[in-house]
């Protein structure tokens, strides 16, 4: 049976989706100016677009890449283990650990990363050889040349990595401070230990504000391999400036370069993504849902 229809008023109000023609226009726009620049530098005649594709999958070219995605995973994990403690040190209330943790972080985060980097690079010239022993006796238990002790992709990873630790250490200091205090209250008035609580009650909370920062610190790591270069470690960029001093073909090495790191920087934000999505359940992501419709509302 068909449902009456309801008597229309003049004042039953009206809502009318806003139309937003600007949007589409300046997306549009966008692309269009995307697609241009990409049609500009496949179209250059200065590009040898030969060379390009010739090196694109060059051996050389492969293993450095191979190189920067080991030395970048190698670097955060050693920088996150790092960060954690000094977040830590710093929230405590041990006053000598809050100043070691905030001169080491003033420290690192107030020199550039390229001096730190050829610093330990060229550390065997301050010391030519390391000891292990009894300080202030002549027990050595182990010595040898610094050079072969710390090489260069050694000496690499402990840079970048201490670097790293400075500035991871304030984006996990936040992620703690964001949890809520009455959780780690509670958590003391169950008998928790004060480890237990930090590992099983705030740390996994804070991992929903930690992690997407930290993803930028990943992404920003596998760039600052390149500085690599000046210690002469084999990774992307070394090698591609390697074969550009040889054939002389800078731009075009430059463009292999930037296409294999635009590549991994992508596939990285997939994991990036599925981690965020895991440790915010429960909370609605902005960048995650559609953007809400706008009315007009009026009258009939």
């Amino acid at each position: 049976m068909a449902k009456p229809e309801e008597p229309v008023n003049d004042d039953d109000v009206v809502a009318v989706p806003l139309r937003h023609p600007w949007r589409w226009i300046s997306g549009i726009a966008a692309v269009l100016l995307l697609l241009n620049f990409i049609y500009s530098v496949v179209s250059a005649k200065s590009i040898q677009h030969d060379i390009v594709s010739k090196y694109l999958f060059d051996v050389r070219i492969l293993e450095g890449a191979l190189v920067t995605v080991l030395v970048t995973v190698v670097c955060m994990s050693i920088g996150t283990v790092l960060a954690t403690l000094l977040a830590i040190m710093k929230l405590s209330v041990n006053p000598l650990l809050r100043w070691l943790a905030t001169g080491y972080i003033e420290f690192f985060r107030g020199t550039p990363l390229l001096l730190q980097i050829v610093f330990w690079g060229y550390l065997g010239i301050i010391f030519p050889e390391l000891f292990l022993g009894i300080p202030f006796t002549d027990i050595v238990f182990f010595s040898g040349e610094t050079s072969d002790i710390i090489p260069a992709i050694v000496a690499g990873v402990i840079a970048l990595s201490l670097n790293e630790a400075a500035y991871s250490a304030e984006i996990v200091r936040a992620g703690i401070l964001a949890v809520d205090h009455g959780q780690t209250e509670a958590a003391k008035s169950l008998g928790m230990s004060s480890k237990y609580t930090m590992r099983r009650i705030v740390l996994p909370q804070a991992m929903r504000v930690i992690i997407p920062p930290m993803g930028n610190e990943f992404i920003g790591m596998l760039k600052n391999t390149s500085l690599l270069q000046v210690i002469a470690v084999a990774e992307l960029y070394t090698q591609a400036s390697t074969i550009s001093s040889a054939n002389l073909a800078q731009i075009e090495l430059l463009i292999v370069s930037g296409f294999w790191y635009l590549l991994m920087t992508t596939v990285l934000g997939f994991p990036q993504r599925a981690l965020e999505k895991k440790y915010g359940r429960g909370f609605e992501a902005v960048g995650g849902r559609p953007a809400p419709r706008t009315f007009k509302v009026g009258k009939r």
